[in-house]
């Protein structure tokens, strides 16, 4: 498997699972509801990746002859699908211990337009209409939400692992971690974010990651990228 590919699926599923990736921007809250959503977070999931794969399919000529609407329409669903200042509170891990909500939203926003700049074209590569498929749904340990468990499904492809991890937020099942075939990216942006951190602190990591000095995802080690 290529590193381009899951960072590819990464954007569509960032932007593919419930109403909400922006709307944790205090400290993260205790989830409003037990942990079982009785399958509500498995049909938000099916639900909006089909929207936005459609989307996608739909107007992909429009989107390749003007790359700001593509922006736009991902940018909207990701501020709709992903607790983006919660994941990025874990990601972040004990770098976040005093940081002010400011400075959080800050490393959040820049890592997702980051990924956005790096690989959002590349979500126009998916062709053939791909599918998610609701395998099964667990709670996760002390009461932190669920693991909607699904497939990618593509013609002359093996289906390909996606575990959302996701939390209820004021009645609404938001994400905060995808792993996929196993690989959580949370996991794998704290690992490569710790050394910059320890380094440089939130505001400059930002800043770098705004300018492209600095890239999300495997390929990018914490450094810029040569392409």
């Amino acid at each position: 498997m290529n590193n381009r590919f899951p960072l590819t699926l990464l954007a569509v599923a960032l932007a593919a699972a419930t109403p909400a990736l922006a709307l944790a921007q205090a400290a993260p809250a205790a989830p409003t509801a037990a942990a079982t959503s009785n399958g509500a977070a498995t049909r938000t999931v099916i639900g909006t990746s089909t929207r936005i794969l459609t989307t996608l399919e739909q107007r992909r000529a429009e989107f390749r002859k003007n790359p700001a609407a593509l922006r736009q329409f991902i940018d909207g669903e990701l501020n709709k699908s992903f607790d983006r200042d919660y994941a990025a509170r874990l990601v972040l891990g004990i770098h976040a211990r005093g940081a002010s909500d400011a400075d959080v939203k800050l490393f959040a926003d820049a890592m997702a337009d980051n990924l956005m700049q790096r690989y959002g074209d590349a979500l126009l590569e998916f062709e053939g209409k791909p599918t998610f498929r609701g395998k099964s749904e667990s709670a996760l340990p002390g009461n932190r939400g669920v693991v909607v468990t699904t497939e990618l499904l593509r013609a002359g492809n093996d289906p390909t692992p996606v575990d959302y991890l996701m939390r209820n937020v004021d009645g609404q099942w938001v994400i905060f971690d995808v792993r996929i075939e196993g690989i959580s990216y949370v996991q794998t942006f704290k690992t490569q974010f710790d050394a910059p951190l320890r380094q440089k602190g939130i505001a400059e990591v930002a800043k770098e990651l705004r300018d492209g000095t600095l890239q999300a995802g495997p390929q990018g080690n914490g450094k810029a990228s040569g392409k």
